[in-house]
């Protein structure tokens, strides 16, 4: 069997998660139902979102479950804004991070093509870290302007922890509302939605564990964001349908079990990462580590279980096959259009040139990865690298880095 390192793409679903997926997925009942069958699947439910409540540091009244990270984004971020918009016209802005992950570029860019919203993209560092000078600039220069700050808490791609507090402090300075992609960062750092004083959070059940196509949007009581979707009135008029109980269920039992050994899964990940960021450059000298170098064991500038690394002259897509071909499932964190390799948007807004924003490898441990599974990979990674680099470069495509048409003027 290979061995799975791309636990940022996705994570094997808990045995308690998938035990309470089948168990409540035999019983019938609709929550929305008032027989007893449906009040069961109901009290399910509001058992579920206390549970999901608990990992993420909110209320149960604030979780609104949705199918997924990707659809509590487009809601978080779509539905404040034309919220916002409604009552105040004038505040047509957005802040947003270049680096952030598609689902929050591909909705504010649709904001801005179709429903004449203005994004204001804040640069990122050369680790990946928010400029907090850009996001203090636009919210100084645009005064009761701007709708929504939105950012990720972690980068999906490079593992970077952004400083989500001092973001906050800024944007509530002035009055304006943060959603906070927190999916990547799910399952590896404690949440603290209360703590951070953000007013959206988005997160997803399959980054700890539990199933695909089950997610939640954690509102603030202050935000109404206008639906995307209409219909029964389900989930606080917020997400309209059938509430999904064996998934919200099995998303409970991993959220459950996730909480009780964080503290020891982040630190075994923290070590294993910290053993791979340390042999790759000592296994392959040519190797660039992206993203900042954490101090030992530490979670607070990285992520704990994301290694990400730049292996000059090789397709990240080469790099991937032939580790499959070994036996390991690893990633090269970057977008793929139509079968052809595109530089990662990611590196490229970090300052790498469009090469090495090609050659870039994510390797993403759990905490069932064990130490034997990365020496393994650090055994043959030399191997990989010296093929994948003699198989070369494919011709540049044309570039199609998204952030490239956000120029802020500056």
């Amino acid at each position: 069997m290979a061995i799975y390192l791309d636990n940022a793409a996705t994570t094997r679903m808990r045995p308690e998660a998938v035990a309470a997926y089948v168990e409540q997925a035999q019983r019938a009942g609709n929550p929305s139902s008032v027989h007893a069958a449906g009040q069961d699947a109901r009290f399910t439910v509001e058992m579920g979102r206390a549970e999901v409540a608990r990992s993420v540091g909110a209320d149960a009244a604030e979780v609104i479950f949705t199918s997924g990270g990707t659809e509590s984004i487009n809601i978080a971020i779509k539905g404040t804004y034309w919220k916002t918009i409604a009552t105040h016209p004038e505040r047509r802005f957005i802040i947003a991070p270049e680096g952030e992950h598609h689902a929050t570029l591909d909705s504010v860019e649709w904001l801005e093509q179709t429903q004449g919203a203005q994004v204001l993209w804040a640069r990122v560092d050369r680790d990946g870290r928010v400029r907090l000078d850009d996001m203090e600039e636009f919210i100084s220069e645009h005064p009761g302007q701007v709708a929504l700050l939105t950012t990720m808490l972690a980068n999906n791609e490079v593992g970077t922890v952004q400083p989500v507090s001092q973001i906050a402090a800024l944007a509530r300075s002035a009055g304006i509302p943060v959603h906070l992609d927190a999916v990547s960062a799910y399952g590896q750092l404690p949440l603290d939605f209360h703590r951070w004083g953000v007013q959206a959070m988005s997160v997803a059940a399959h980054k700890i564990g539990g199933p695909a196509g089950v997610g939640a949007l954690v509102l603030d009581r202050s935000l109404a964001p206008t639906p995307l979707v209409h219909g029964g009135g389900q989930e606080r008029r917020v997400h309209s349908g059938t509430v999904n109980a064996p998934g919200i269920a099995a998303f409970a039992a991993a959220a459950t079990a996730m909480v009780a050994e964080l503290p020891a899964s982040a630190a075994h990940m923290a070590r294993l990462r910290d053993l791979l960021l340390r042999g790759i450059p000592e296994c392959i000298p040519e190797a660039r580590v992206t993203g900042p170098v954490p101090e030992s064991g530490s979670s607070q500038a990285r992520l704990p279980g994301n290694v990400h690394v730049v292996l000059p002259g090789c397709e990240g897509d080469s790099l991937v096959f032939l580790a499959d071909q070994r036996g390991f499932n690893v990633s090269n964190g970057s977008a793929c259009t139509a079968g052809v390799s595109q530089p990662s948007h990611v590196l490229l807004a970090m300052g790498f040139s469009e090469q090495d924003a090609r050659s870039g490898l994510r390797i993403t441990v759990s905490p069932s990865t064990t130490e034997q599974d990365v020496q393994g990979l650090l055994e043959v990674l030399p191997d990989i690298y010296r093929r994948a680099r003699d198989a070369g470069m494919a011709a540049h495509p044309p570039r199609t880095f998204t952030a490239e048409r956000h120029d802020t003027g500056r």
